[in-house]
């Protein structure tokens, strides 16, 4: 078993029940639909951790499910900005403390804004990474919320 990340930690520390997921991937290809499959969850189910920056607020963070993209207008009006770019992937690591494919909402270097996609609430659980790639903690999305201050928006296409 691999060793709790830090995200993994912060969520246990906050007496939030959570379960972890693991699973071989591939550098080459670290779609999230194939991080679903691999747990046997559904894509709308796993969400994956987005930064972009937007051109008022600077730094957010958006979770939105595996198998859907982002709204770029409505991600900027949810933030309050006029327009958001995703960051480049050479800026992910400085700025969150993440690599792409193990980017967390949860324990990130500093404080974002956090949006995530209102079809969470759908599900009773949803997953996120935990931090590292191959693995995901599967917990509670309102509890999810909370945690990271997170607003619940509509945020994809």
């Amino acid at each position: 078993m691999a060793e709790k990340t830090n995200a993994v930690r912060l969520v246990q520390r906050s007496n939030i029940p959570c379960r972890e997921a693991f699973y071989d991937f591939d550098e080459n290809d670290l779609n999230g639909n194939h991080a679903a499959r691999a747990i046997g969850m559904a894509p709308e189910q796993v969400f994956k951790t987005l930064v972009a920056r937007g051109d008022r607020t600077g730094i957010n963070v958006f979770c939105i499910p595996v198998c859907c993209e982002l709204d770029l207008k409505k991600a900027a009006k949810a933030s309050g900005d006029k327009k958001v770019e995703l960051v480049a992937v050479k800026e992910l690591l400085g700025l969150t403390g993440y690599i792409r494919g193990g980017c967390s909402p949860v324990g990130m270097k500093k404080r974002y804004p956090t949006f995530m996609d209102e079809t969470c609430i759908l599900w009773d659980e949803i997953a996120v990474s935990a931090g590292a790639r191959g693995h995901q903690m599967i917990l509670s999305p309102e509890a999810l919320a909370s945690l990271v201050d997170a607003a619940l928006v509509d945020i994809i296409q």
